[in-house]
């Protein structure tokens, strides 16, 4: 009597044993896919033929010759070449539980039972109150005061989000500072944030944007002293003019670089100062450091004012302090997020605190810690061929030789055709990064990573 009818149904017995049956097929063939392998020669020609119709249908060619074969297990994916590839990249970050993971099949199961595919702006399930808190409750561990939570089905929906919480918080104020080397999306406003003149080539200007130096461990006081000065000469040519300073706590796009406390303390003080907001972009460094969220593992609490998550939970959020609430219906979209989306990336959450990957001397830091002794080796033995590593916590990258553009553009499918995929990251120097799923990648993995780049790159 005091159920709805819908949760007699997710507690049906046979429910249940379909899951079961579900995971126990899925296993026994997931479990076949445990180590990197060619392509099956039998299956060379039709793949082909797909990668040419998939250029033809979206346009143009995708980066790498990859379509996959609808299996994984863990870190390992299965192509429809037949191949297995150790996938360190996960679609830039999305995949937190690697491929075909069993809480997947069972968040994917419970999603079919919902009534609708999507949540929305109309009608939203009991899911999207539950992800809506979890974030919050995440944010708020350490002190800061994160009050909403607005989900979205893109890490570029939930940064413009945070834009308009913004510019209609700080009206008239319209000009935004950034960082340099930052990504924010490619959406119109958002490729102004962004500092890659390339990715505005042919668009309108729709935003004032100001750049500041990023932090740079060769000259941490210098750069962070310019920082400040820079910061400051511009609040005082346009005083009363910044709504936001948009920060990155560490540069995904721009090349692995994470800030110091004091660096971002630094200047989050003087912006709060100054009535200038801090939007903390977190839609790849989220869950990846010691903490759930960067601005934790870099104690800025107090600064929190709007924060953009994305990436691993699967659907996106904006979340903001109660002062910056808005005061007209600028915040509404059809789409919440899809209900597969929801209920996956609470999984995520569920096994990434399962699994200890938070704390100082948590499971995202321990290995982190394991893989830069493996690489410190190898920039030692070969110290012409490698450098670093870099990046922070579960975001780890690495520089081929000089770092030219074009050098680690070839080491990246030098690796490819090895079975092991990363991506690129920044420019002058050009890096090669990974982001290994911190649910699943073990230290096994990435020994096994490591192998592969003195193999690839260091031997070669």
């Amino acid at each position: 009597m005091n159920q709805t009818i819908a949760e007699k149904l997710r507690a049906d017995a046979r429910i249940a044993q379909a899951k079961k049956l579900l995971e126990s097929a899925a296993a026994e063939y997931r479990d076949q896919i445990c180590e990197i392998r060619p392509p099956n020669p039998h299956l060379v020609a039709e793949y082909k033929s797909m990668l040419d119709r998939l250029a033809v249908a979206r346009g143009g060619a995708p980066y790498f010759p990859f379509i996959g074969s609808g299996l994984g297990n863990g870190p390992f994916v299965e192509l429809a070449d037949g191949s297995v590839k150790l996938d360190f990249i996960v679609g830039i970050g999305v995949h937190g539980m690697g491929h075909s993971h069993p809480a997947m099949l069972a968040s994917t199961v419970d999603a079919a039972m919902e009534d609708t595919i999507m949540q929305g702006n109309l009608q939203q399930n009991a899911p999207s109150l539950t992800m809506a808190e979890r974030l919050i409750e995440l944010g708020n561990r350490h002190g800061a005061q994160l009050a909403h939570c607005l989900l979205s089905t893109s890490g570029a929906m939930a940064n413009e989000n945070s834009l308009k919480i913004a510019f209609h918080n700080r009206f008239p104020a319209s000009r935004v500072i950034c960082i340099d080397n930052c990504f924010a999306g490619r959406s119109l406003a958002l490729a102004q944030l962004t500092d890659r003149p390339a990715y505005r080539t042919g668009l309108p200007k729709t935003l004032d944007v100001d750049f500041i130096p990023m932090f740079h461990p060769a000259d941490p006081k210098g750069t962070t002293a310019g920082a400040l000065s820079t910061l400051k000469k511009l609040l005082e040519r346009h005083p009363g003019e910044y709504a936001c300073l948009w920060l990155e706590l560490v540069a995904g796009e721009g090349g692995y670089y994470p800030g110091t406390p004091e660096y971002f303390e630094g200047l989050c003080k003087i912006c709060h100062e100054h009535k200038v907001l801090i939007i903390f972009d977190e839609v790849q460094t989220f869950t990846r450091l010691s903490q759930p969220y960067a601005f934790q593992h870099f104690g800025l609490d107090k600064y929190a004012d709007i924060v953009t998550i994305g990436k691993i939970t699967q659907v996106c959020a904006t979340l903001y302090r109660e002062e910056l609430k808005p005061k007209g219906p600028i915040l509404s979209q059809t789409f919440t997020g899809a209900t597969a989306s929801i209920l996956a990336g609470l999984a995520v959450l569920n096994e990434l605190e399962s699994k200890r990957c938070f704390g100082n001397d948590g499971w995202n830091m321990e290995r982190a810690s394991f893989f830069k002794s493996r690489m410190e080796k190898l920039a030692q033995q070969y110290p012409t061929k490698i450098s670093g590593p870099y990046g922070e916590g579960m975001m780890m990258a690495f520089q081929a030789g000089s770092g030219d553009g074009e050098q680690a553009k070839k080491a990246i499918f030098d690796l490819y055709e090895a079975g092991l995929m990363g991506f690129v990251a920044g420019s002058n120097p050009t890096r090669i990064r990974f982001l290994p799923s911190p649910a699943v990648v073990t230290k096994e993995h990435l020994s096994l990573a490591c192998d592969i780049i003195e193999e690839v790159i260091c031997k070669r």
